[in-house]
């Protein structure tokens, strides 16, 4: 599942077992451990990061295992099979805040990111 919200793009999988979750797309150059996801108490696992405005793919890897978010703004077939797409729209009308393209110091409290009091547990800018 993936929300836009003030300027932050919340993505969200479910895999209860999992030990290990790494949000993977062409906004990281799709590489793995680079934004490692984090878990909570009922099997969720989180990232919220900032995008600049547009189109991006991505997929959830588990434990080594490709997965994709059907519950996303959209599929598109990649050359290995279904990407997830989130789409961030530009401009105030969409949602976003004035420091959507800035620059924001990991751990730095942010009363618009989401769950803002555990940000700095799960929060990445690219």
């Amino acid at each position: 599942m993936v929300e836009v919200r003030n300027g932050w793009v919340v993505f969200q999988f479910f895999r209860p077992r999992a030990g290990q979750v790494d949000l993977v797309g062409d906004f990281n150059g799709w590489r793995t451990g680079q934004l490692p996801m984090q878990r909570d108490e009922g099997g969720y696992w989180t990232a919220a990061l900032r995008l600049p405005p547009g189109s991006y793919r991505f997929l959830y890897c588990a434990d080594g295992r490709w997965f994709c978010d059907f519950a996303a703004f959209g599929v598109e077939h990649g050359p290995f099979g279904p990407d997830g797409v989130v789409h961030v729209a530009q401009g105030p009308d969409a949602g976003q805040d004035s420091r959507q393209s800035g620059s924001v110091t990991p751990g730095e409290p942010d009363p618009e990111a989401p769950d803002s009091a555990e940000r700095s547990r799960y929060t990445n800018d690219v």
